[in-house]
């Protein structure tokens, strides 16, 4: 389906986010004036999205205007539209409706980030250091209250007000955040989904050189599991471990069997199931007897 620009950021939300008119005016800025937002955490990539994106400007034009802000130079910092502007520079046009707003390195921040979390499809990475982005942000302003927060959200902590924003819990901020510890390497691994979200939150508390000889053990022996990890902890302020014995540890966690899982019934799920007169044994009977059949159905099945 292909991408209609006007969906994709809502600016009147970042307009009543900071308190500003949405009836305020656009201007055409050219495309060469505009650059990106300092330290932008959204990767902005030639991929399909791009290419929808690149169409549809093709067929429509901009639909909805970027967000800028001026600097002392007559030039503009790129708040929200960064896509945009890649696909709008691709097309060939040499001008971009734009939004021109003042306002601080705080507040610029925190529109920046509440504009591309909007879109569909983040990375954790993306996620990871754009939260951690706004949290700074809230942090350096302090509890002051203006526009950008409510009376009671100013009493709240900075990752308890990250995590209303963006629809989660205070404690997922956190463990996000944790993944700006990693190492680039492993963090693309992350975004690629070969090293889960866990893991990478795990290893991201041991010190780097740690983290280069598990990507190292990684290179060579496949993905690791969150229990490989659990006697790493007791190394997390330390220096001393050497690669050989990160290594033994890393290798056996691996050994480590699984434990199983116990499994239990509540008496009124059962009830749906069976008549009040059955006793526990032939209720047991009856469950085991058709798991005995499910597993020779799933084994010719195989066979198959």
């Amino acid at each position: 389906m292909p991408c209609r620009v006007g969906k994709k950021i809502k600016l009147t939300s970042v307009d009543e986010l900071l308190g500003a008119p949405s009836t305020e005016g656009t201007v055409d800025l050219d495309v060469l004036s505009i650059y990106p937002f300092e330290n932008h955490p959204f990767k902005v990539v030639d991929d399909e999205s791009m290419e929808e994106l690149v169409e549809s400007i093709q067929e429509n034009g901009i639909l909805t205007p970027v967000l800028v802000r001026p600097d002392d130079q007559g030039t503009y910092e790129m708040i929200s539209g960064h896509r945009r502007l890649h696909a709008a520079k691709r097309v060939g046009l040499r001008k971009i409706p734009a939004i021109i707003k003042e306002m601080t390195n705080d507040d610029a921040t925190i529109a920046m980030v509440d504009a591309n979390m909007q879109r569909e499809e983040i990375l954790p990475s993306e996620r990871a250091f754009s939260l951690k982005m706004k949290m700074d942000a809230m942090n350096h302003r302090g509890s002051r209250s203006d526009l950008t927060l409510s009376t009671e959200w100013t009493k709240l902590t900075s990752a308890e007000v990250v995590g209303e924003t963006m629809g989660i819990k205070k404690s997922q901020v956190h463990r996000y955040i944790r993944l700006t510890f990693l190492i680039p390497q492993l963090l693309e691994l992350v975004d690629a989904g070969r090293l889960a979200l866990n893991v990478g939150q795990e290893i991201s508390y041991l010190n780097n050189n740690y983290q280069k000889w598990i990507l190292e053990y990684i290179c060579e022996n496949g993905m690791i599991k969150q229990e490989q990890l659990m006697d790493l902890r007791a190394y997390r302020d330390d220096d001393s471990l050497t690669q050989d014995k990160l290594i033994d540890i890393l290798i056996k966690g691996r050994a480590i069997p699984q434990v199983r899982k116990k499994i239990t019934f509540s008496e009124r799920k059962l009830n749906k199931y069976f008549p009040t007169f059955y006793s526990s044994a032939e209720i047991e009977r009856v469950i085991i007897g058709l798991l005995e059949q499910w597993k020779k159905n799933q084994g010719e099945g195989v066979k198959k």
